[in-house]
């Protein structure tokens, strides 16, 4: 768009009658969900991000209905012998992925990702995350969270990790900017046993649904980040600071008094006893 855009002011001011027609491969919006959606057209200014949303989400099915969805526009993998293992394509584009294994339950849901052979050096992979739907008193209502994701390697190495703050209401979906094993991501994966740590996990914008799904399709989305971020923090503090200093400075100031006798330089030299 902004090559498009810096072609046509140029065409103008050399004072050229042009006529243009735009023309896409695909089209620069697409949706993320399931149902077909008609008329998808290029949108002007359309962004880079909504551009990258060439695939549709995973979904698992049982009978007719879906309970499973699941998608990311990133999602990689890193061994401890440094073998990246990229499951993007194979997930969302190709489908060479085997999601027979997933289970589906008003309480649990577990999605299995199985590959054949990702790499070279891996014969088979599974990726499995483990959902639960309970209702928490304190919020008198079902909340939906990822508990844990694991990863099994030729049928033998285990590696599981522990989910922070993946969670939503039960009739919503969740989604997450950045979730893996990095301590700089909002959502961090925790290696809860010794095999997890030699493996590294990168997932950018997760969204995942195993409950209460409708129409086929994401449900509205709870973002995982908190209200209160590091910089919200950081500016209450800082804020509260000032304001303590402002007001120790006001209360100083209205403490000041004036003098109730003032030397007369014609008179006699004004005299103070040392009790006042």
């Amino acid at each position: 768009d902004k090559i498009i855009g810096r072609l046509t002011m140029d065409l103008q001011e050399r004072g050229i009658n042009f006529s243009v027609i735009y023309t896409a491969v695909r089209p620069s919006r697409i949706s993320r969900r399931t149902a077909v959606v008609g008329e998808l057209r290029r949108q002007l200014m359309a962004t880079e991000e909504e551009d990258s949303l060439s695939y549709s989400p995973l979904n698992v099915t049982t009978g007719n209905d879906i309970c499973i969805l699941f998608y990311a526009s990133n999602f990689s993998l890193k061994t401890s012998s440094s073998v990246f293992i990229d499951l993007t394509n194979a997930t969302f584009v190709t489908h060479n992925v085997d999601t027979s294994s997933s289970e589906c339950s008003d309480s649990n849901t577990t999605l299995s990702l199985k590959y054949t052979r990702p790499v070279n050096r891996i014969s088979s992979l599974e990726i499995r995350f483990l959902m639960t739907n309970k209702f928490y008193e304190g919020s008198a209502r079902n909340w939906s969270t990822l508990d844990s994701v694991a990863i099994v390697q030729d049928g033998e190495e285990f590696a599981k990790f522990d989910v922070s703050v993946i969670s939503a209401p039960a009739e919503y979906s969740s989604h997450c900017q950045l979730v893996g094993t990095s301590n700089l991501y909002p959502a961090r994966l925790i290696p809860s046993n010794n095999e997890a740590k030699n493996w590294d996990v990168f997932i950018s914008r997760l969204q995942i649904q195993g409950f209460n799904i409708e129409n086929n399709q994401f449900s509205y989305a709870s973002d995982c980040t908190g209200f209160f971020t590091p910089g919200i923090w950081m500016g209450l503090v800082t804020s509260i600071v000032l304001l303590w200093i402002l007001a120790y400075g006001i209360h100083m100031i209205m403490q000041l008094t004036t003098n109730s006798r003032f030397d007369d330089p014609k008179g006699p030299s004004l005299s103070v006893p040392q009790t006042e």
